[in-house]
């Protein structure tokens, strides 16, 4: 049963689907990793596609930017598509100097200034974090990369606005980086009793100036994300 942003029949998305924001970006990476790779839906130009990878089922899907939007997808593929676990492959800007242009966070929670998560449990404070089978699984591909790094990230609503004073909280907390989804993906792999995960390579850096990657670099320096994400996704 087609969805109003999902034009899939029941059965054509994997049990588990990678997740980037950029509908160019699921299509260049169903390419990729997928065989026999198909179509599956197309709706408001975001690609969804499923095939093979490493010889178990995988689907790639597009989310849009921010929060709403992923939320959006996510709660379609998991209600009405079957669903287990969806994983982020994105972008965040360093926030900790731990972290480098390049490098790649495995985000094990997400703090947040969107109310997304607020009415998750009234009186409470929801947590947003990844699931821990997910996130091992990453982190054993991972090795002991010195470029790989396990932590929180922050996900906020505005790419441009800032609160004052937030990011060097964050930074003094020991958040590694910035971004715009993953605490919208875990919420809703909560509501919904499935799993999620975030994995981003740092694209720029917040307290390290003229580093940032330019837009040619952030579309082909998510390899090692990508590898990643991969060996959670088929875990």
């Amino acid at each position: 049963m087609a969805t109003p942003h999902n034009s899939a029949e029941p059965g054509d998305f994997a049990p588990a689907v990678i997740m980037p924001g950029d509908p160019k970006r699921a299509e260049r990476i169903a390419a990729q990793i997928l065989e026999d790779c198909r179509l599956v839906t197309d709706v408001r130009g975001i690609g969804g596609f499923t095939g093979t990878c490493q010889g178990k089922p995988l689907s790639v899907m597009a989310s849009g930017m921010g929060m709403p939007s992923f939320s959006i997808y996510a709660t379609e593929l998991f209600r009405f598509y079957g669903v287990d676990r969806i994983i982020r492959v994105g972008t965040a800007g360093g926030l900790s100097d731990q972290v480098n242009v390049g490098d790649v966070i495995i985000a094990t929670g997400a703090h947040t200034s969107s109310s997304m998560n607020e009415s998750r449990i009234p009186g409470a404070h929801f947590s947003a974090v990844a699931d821990f089978r997910l996130a091992a699984a990453a982190m054993a591909q991972a090795g002991d990369a010195s470029d790989i790094h396990l932590g929180t990230v922050l996900s906020n609503d505005h790419f441009y606005d800032k609160i004052p004073g937030q990011l060097d909280a964050a930074r003094a907390l020991g958040v590694l980086g910035v971004e715009m989804e993953a605490a919208a993906l875990y919420g809703t792999a909560a509501a919904e009793g499935k799993s999620g995960l975030a994995v981003l390579t740092v694209s720029d850096h917040m307290f390290k100036k003229g580093t940032d990657m330019t837009a040619a670099e952030r579309e082909n320096r998510f390899g090692r994300a990508l590898e990643l994400a991969v060996a959670a996704a088929l875990s």
